[in-house]
């Protein structure tokens, strides 16, 4: 089974993603993964991402695609993967699906994980981890039983993430729903899409996933 797991920053595609290569037995791929390792591989799709990233430039979608195909040829993808980051549009999703067909795969489902913008923005900008154990927390919903010190490993020092402010989550989003949106309606034409609620709790979201793909 071959999947695209769609999602805004902060959605949960990470986590999600990780529970479902380990009950369903994925691999996820992540496009920013495979083309870093196809540099570091020296492969020939690999030396034109170097010499356009060097340069400064994006990595056209003609690259990106090469590197997918590469990636799908490797042994471990054949029980089923799960496109991370990729496509991003119309015209990628197309690429997608005929260099599918040219292996003699499918696409089995498009899972969007739906937000509402404002609770995200929430969710995102308020939470901050231990630098000790990474133990997360968050300013509203999960803060520290004793103030400043962390529950799992008794640290004091805390960490955020620069980009999890209230305007770059924004931004964020706002760049994703502009970049999403023709994929949401080309994967709705297609018959693949599932929308699943990402606001839900881990597990229900997990369940409902399970449900969309049919391994419920």
């Amino acid at each position: 089974m071959n999947i695209i797991l769609l999602g805004p920053p902060g959605a949960g595609k990470g986590t999600q993603a990780r529970i479902l290569m380990d009950t369903i037995a994925f691999v996820q791929l992540s496009t920013g993964d495979m083309l870093r390792a196809a540099v570091a591989a020296g492969t020939e799709v690999g030396k034109k991402a170097k010499a356009v990233m060097e340069a400064g430039q994006l990595v056209s979608d003609e690259i990106v695609i090469g590197v997918v195909s590469d990636r799908l040829d490797e042994p471990d993808t054949k029980a089923g993967v799960i496109f991370d980051g990729f496509p991003r549009t119309a015209a990628q999703a197309e690429a997608l699906a005929r260099l599918l067909a040219e292996k003699g795969l499918t696409l089995d489902a498009v899972v969007s994980m739906e937000v509402d913008d404002e609770l995200l923005v929430d969710r995102v900008s308020g939470r901050y981890t231990c630098a000790g154990c990474g133990e997360g927390y968050h300013d509203r919903h999960k803060q520290p039983a004793k103030a400043g010190v962390c529950d799992s490993c008794g640290g004091t020092e805390f960490n955020r993430r620069a980009e999890d402010n209230a305007e770059t989550v924004r931004a964020r989003l706002d760049a994703y729903h502009s970049e999403t949106a023709p994929l949401i309606d080309y994967y709705t034409g297609t018959g693949k899409l599932r929308m699943v609620d990402g606001m839900a709790e881990i597990d229900e979201v997990t369940r409902s996933i399970r449900k969309a793909l049919g391994q419920d």
